[in-house]
């Protein structure tokens, strides 16, 4: 029998996470806010062009999914906001940010930039920058890992502005006929571009259209790392195990425009710096300081470690090739 769930705000127990457990989370997060904020400054420079959507107030969802995840068997798939995906499945920013300035020794050559990062080695299959793209390709991925009998789980992602796509509606459908391992993720952030969810919705929760398919569904609050771990780890166990689907709605928020072009003037300030109180990177840093599990020169630590890395990948960038003319024919199939 399919279910919603609303999980209440309550504080998450920190003492059963082991320490070390804590600060990757903590560590992958502040390197994603580094990294997106980097891009944002290249960006302005006039050295990354095209598209370019920060991740920046959306770290925990990612991060505390993907925490649930093991690479070498499961995958993950997500729209055009897809820096921080990347990021926590272990790609390299140096290929990322190459990636951004559109060089050879980005993760597709130079030919994708910002919404089409790519890692088949990590199962991490993009980045789509088609709204919905996506879902059908995760659901075929799924299909894979049912067909062949692996014990993969898929995690697919896509914003509330995807989720009336007729392809969305198609996907959950296929996935509970064939009961496939696939968890479909809405990264709730309140806005499709510049438009707020529930001007274009008939409903408010999203998680609630898993009923029409009869699949197990759930809403969280995506602002705390550990509730969003909490929140994917039981539905990752069942995909797993008894290769049931299901949907996620994750409620979060961006803290900048819809993509670089975007100055947000559709939210007043007073509603941003309301939400930037529940910033993900502080909420973590709070808890763990609370139990006496972190103190400010590891946090500096940290900080340092990830801009370092952003430095570095910047310098990558730049100093690596422009893609050669003749490979503007390769990488395609007609």
């Amino acid at each position: 029998m399919s279910k919603t769930q609303t999980k209440d705000a309550s504080k998450i127990d920190i003492k059963k996470y082991d320490k070390s457990f804590l600060e990757k989370l903590l560590e992958q997060m502040i390197l994603v806010r580094r990294f997106e904020e980097k891009a944002g400054q290249m960006y302005g420079m006039k050295k990354i062009g095209g598209f370019c959507h920060l991740y920046i107030g959306q770290e925990a969802v990612s991060t505390g999914t993907i925490a649930a995840l093991d690479l070498k068997s499961d995958y993950v798939l997500t729209g055009y906001r897809d820096h921080g995906h990347a990021l926590n499945c272990g790609m390299d920013p140096k290929s990322l940010m190459a990636e951004l300035f559109g060089k050879v020794t980005g993760c597709s050559r130079g030919k994708g930039g910002s919404m089409h990062m790519f890692d088949a080695e990590k199962h991490m299959l993009g980045g789509n920058g088609i709204v919905g793209g996506q879902i059908p390709v995760a659901t075929g991925v799924a299909f894979k890992i049912k067909y062949l009998g692996e014990k993969g789980v898929v995690l697919c992602y896509f914003g509330d502005g995807a989720i009336h796509q007729g392809a969305f509606h198609e996907s959950l459908n296929l996935a509970k006929i064939w009961q496939l391992p696939v968890v479909y993720i809405c990264e709730n952030n309140m806005f499709g571009m510049g438009t707020h969810f529930e001007r274009v919705s008939s409903t408010s929760d999203f998680a609630a259209m898993g009923k029409s398919y009869n699949i197990q569904s759930k809403q969280i609050e995506g602002m705390d790392v550990l509730e969003v771990y909490e929140g994917i780890s039981d539905l990752v166990k069942s995909a797993r195990e008894k290769s049931e689907p299901a949907l996620l709605e994750i409620k979060t928020y961006r803290y900048k425009g819809h993509s670089m072009s975007d100055p947000a003037k559709y939210r007043t300030k007073e509603e941003l710096e309301a939400y930037k109180k529940k910033d993900p990177i502080l909420i973590l840093i709070h808890q763990m300081k609370e139990e006496a599990l972190i103190d400010d020169n590891k946090i500096e630590e940290l900080e340092n470690k990830a801009k370092l890395l952003c430095d570095e990948a910047v310098e990558y960038a730049e100093q690596s090739e422009e893609p050669p003319i003749g490979t503007i024919y390769e990488d395609i199939l007609v």
